[in-house]
């Protein structure tokens, strides 16, 4: 594990921040942590509308959503797909959660504040959900725009066409981009685009998530690794950025 008070690089050409003049960032378990009850909700919604969809039990429901995820990277592709489903109808009922768990992040939120240059969310999730966990943490403010599943055209990362429409969109060189993301997958892609690339992964497992989703991965597409993300930005991107 890399944590940030080490501030170590994954390998030796690994990408630094002082050139940094877009930040991006994930939303769904990257400027959130696990017991924010974020994702788990999510979850169980999924499995409820493909529950309801083909009058399922909830076990063969949560099988054949786990089937849909591997096969076509998220549920809503392979409803969209397979049965035609409307995605904005689907994303308000996944995203209709609870969030008196989201706590105030003040630590993260002055990080965020303090980054120089433009900062935005690239997510496969809405808008909606998106804005209103942001506005919980209290970063909301800090950010120039969400790009979500609906301007990807409903294609989600890691698929390449997302990522050059998200640069595309917000004119980002993404020589001078960054990308933070718990997923090392959904890193790939912008590594090779050529942005800087942080895994962001939990400081313990978290039950409700697969392995492969938070594992720390140390590949050459992974430039850095923590399980703090604003004691990160604090010991690790602010010095270097800062005048």
């Amino acid at each position: 594990m890399y944590l940030p008070d080490s501030c170590h690089l994954t390998t030796g050409e690994t990408r630094g921040f002082g050139h940094v003049d877009t930040w991006v960032f994930d939303l769904d378990n990257t400027l959130y942590p696990s017991d924010a009850r974020v994702w788990p909700q999510v979850d169980e919604r999924i499995t409820l509308y493909v529950m309801r969809l083909y009058g399922l039990d909830g076990l063969s429901a949560r099988a054949l959503q786990k089937y849909f995820y591997h096969r076509y990277g998220t549920t809503l592709k392979a409803l969209m797909i397979e049965d035609g489903v409307d995605p904005h109808d689907f994303l308000d009922f996944a995203h209709d959660i609870d969030h008196s768990a989201i706590r105030l992040d003040a630590a993260l939120g002055d990080a965020i504040e303090r980054l120089p240059g433009r900062k935005l969310i690239l997510t496969n999730g809405s808008r909606r959900h998106a804005e209103r966990v942001a506005e919980k943490l209290g970063i909301l403010g800090h950010f120039e725009d969400v790009f979500d599943i609906a301007a990807a055209d409903f294609v989600p990362k890691p698929e390449r066409v997302t990522y050059e429409r998200f640069l595309d969109r917000h004119g980002i060189d993404p020589a001078r981009a960054v990308l933070f993301e718990d997923i090392a997958r959904n890193l790939v892609v912008p590594h090779d685009l050529g942005m800087a690339t942080v895994l962001v992964v939990p400081r313990i497992v978290d039950p409700y998530r697969e392995a492969f989703e938070q594992a720390a991965v140390q590949e050459a597409h992974i430039d850095h690794i923590t399980d703090d993300l604003a004691g990160f930005l604090e010991t690790c991107v602010l010095p270097v950025t800062t005048p």
